[in-house]
Order: structure tokens, then sequence, then C-alpha cells
């Protein structure tokens, strides 16, 4: 390790930056391989009911992909500040870069651009994640060890657990509920599409409300980090910047709404119209169906019946004979039988 004569530190580890998270990857291609699976069955639906079905099947895996989505994605709240600041430990060289803070359920993800993005002979350009399974006190140190620019150690350390400012106990808890209740959502979201395909839409309406009801759940929990003590955090020359919430907590709280506005039209109209609302979920149809079917009271031609006299059904009463009786009656029926043969 060299550290005068304005010569770098030299770090054996190569750097790999976070890109993008391959959970959240998995997610979506699962996601597209069932919508292209039900649009390839799409064709063999009949008549007008073709298009309600496709819009159905559209809008409930996009609610079901976004729901499981938002556990993985990092930008819950983020903060971002463009400044001049130190790069590199032990040098006082500056550059001017875009910091950026980025914070997600699971952990946070900063990023370094710089303003070009080539300055010191170097491409500053760093997106670099950090999760806490427990605390990133060990992932912290790897950063240590790889020579991070002092920017993204410096955020960082803010989460760390020695760090007076405890981000890492608000943050973690908040994400920790804020998770559960996604996952509870996905639960209610999955017993919802299973009531849609049975004639018992009116619950299914219910579980949407309660799935509109677990996102909410998870966006008040994720908010109560905002009511807080904010931790100043002062990079370079820009000054103080503030986390805000970001692209992940709206998109909630809209699917949220959109669960909500599902549910309770489900349940209106399910009160009003049931009959034209099984019809538009294609369910119940079967029952209409067999009920054309009649096997009761049988209508006669009278043209085939022209000069025919029907005369009502007498029944037949056998008289009641005993098991003893019914012996000696086969017995003698046997002897007159043989006694014809022999002559």
């Amino acid at each position: 390790m060299t550290f005068y004569d304005g010569i770098y530190p030299f770090y054996p580890l190569q750097r790999t930056s976070f890109i993008f998270s391959t959970h959240l990857l998995t997610i979506i291609l699962v996601f597209l391989v069932l919508t292209v699976s039900f649009l390839l069955i799409l064709p063999g639906i009949r008549g007008k009911s073709r298009l309600l079905w496709m819009f159905r099947i559209i809008i409930s895996l996009l609610i079901g992909i976004v729901i499981v989505a938002l556990n993985f994605t990092s930008d819950w709240a983020e903060a971002r500040a463009t400044t001049n600041t130190t790069y590199k430990s032990f040098s006082s060289e500056e550059v001017n870069a875009e910091v950026g803070l980025h914070i997600g359920l699971y952990g946070i993800n900063i990023t370094l651009k710089g303003n070009p993005v080539n300055q010191l002979n170097e491409t500053i350009n760093y997106n670099e994640m950090f999760a806490w399974k427990d605390t990133i006190d060990e992932e912290y140190g790897n950063a240590l060890e790889r020579g991070l620019p002092n920017p993204i150690l410096y955020i960082a350390e803010k989460f760390t657990l020695n760090n007076p400012c405890g981000l890492i106990y608000q943050y973690r808890y908040s994400g920790r509920y804020a998770s559960a209740t996604l996952w509870t959502a996905f639960c209610c979201w999955l017993v919802a599409n299973v009531l849609f395909s049975m004639p018992v839409i009116l619950y299914a309406g219910y579980m949407m409300v309660a799935t509109a009801a677990f996102i909410f759940f998870s966006v008040a929990s994720f908010s109560t980090i905002m009511n807080l003590p904010t931790c100043l955090f002062t990079i370079g020359t820009s000054g103080a910047f503030q986390t805000e919430y970001s692209g992940s907590f709206w998109l909630a709280l809209a699917t949220g709404v959109l669960c909500l506005i599902i549910g309770v039209l489900v349940v209106l109209l399910d009160c009003l119209i049931p009959g034209k609302i099984r019809d538009a979920f294609s369910v119940g149809v079967d029952n209409d169906e067999d009920e054309d079917v009649y096997f009761g009271e049988g209508y006669l031609n009278s043209n085939f019946l022209a000069g025919v006299t029907t005369t009502p059904l007498t029944t037949l009463v056998l008289p009641t004979v005993s098991f003893c009786q019914f012996n000696e009656m086969m017995y003698c029926r046997s002897r007159v039988i043989s006694h014809d043969h022999d002559h």
C-alpha cells in the first residue's frame, strides 16, 4: 500500500457493481411466461367474452407481479445530490459527481456517477448494493477492502450498527413489516383468483378488498420512517440531502387503490346484478344449461293416437305367501314337471 507522493492506494480486489436484482429479473420472467401462456389459449375462447377474459387475466397478472416485485425493488425512498467531493481516501482530489441513495425493503443501493463520467483517469460509475439480512457491517467491511469511493462509504456507514443515527433499526424493522404484509396481500390475491373461477364472486370481491387492505398496511408501515427524526447526510459542497418517497412507494399505493376499486365494484355488481356478473366471469353457465333438461310430465301427440283409447293402468295385487307355502308350491310344481316328462 502506498499512501504518499500523490499515488492512490492499490486495491487488489476487482470492483463488481450491482446492476440489476436477479430476484426481480426472475419474477419478471416468470410472470411474462404466464402471460404468454394465457394469451396462447385466447383464440379458443368464443364470443364477446374473449376480450373480457383477456382484460381480466392481464390486470390480475399485473397486480400479482407488482405485489411480488415490490419486495425486491430498491426505490421505496431515495435521495440525490450533485456535488464536488473527494473521491479516494488519502487524497484531496475532488470530482464532480451525482450521488444517489435508494432504499428498499431488504437493503440500500448507493450510486455514484461522475459528471463527466471519466475523471482522474478513471470511469466513475458505481452502483453498489448493501443488503441487511441482519446487519450490513460485514458488507461495509468488504467495501472498505475493495476501496470504494468516499461518498459510498460515508453513506453506507450511516446504516451500520455502531452509527449514532440508528438508521439500520428504522429501515430494517419497517421493511420487514412492509414485506410481511405484502406477502400476505399476495396470498389474498391468489385466493381471490381461485374464487373468481367459482360461482362465489361475492367472496372473490371480499378477498380483493383484503388484498388492498394489506397493501395499504405495508405502505403505512414504511411511511412510519418519515415520522422519526431524520439523520442528515452531508457530502462535499452540496449540503445535506434527505430521502423522500420514490417510485415503489407510489406504485404500491396505486396498486392498493386499484385492488380496492375492483373489489368494491365486484361486491356491488354481485349484489345488484348477480346473473350478469356471473355471465361476465363465465361461471354458473353449466347449471343454466342443465336446467333446460326436463324429465317431468310428458305430452301425448293426438295425431298418432287418433281412434286409440287409453285405459288407466290398474294395480295388480299379489297375495301374500309365506316362506313355507312358497317352498311347498315349488315342490309341487317340480313333481308335476317330472311326471309329465316320464309320460
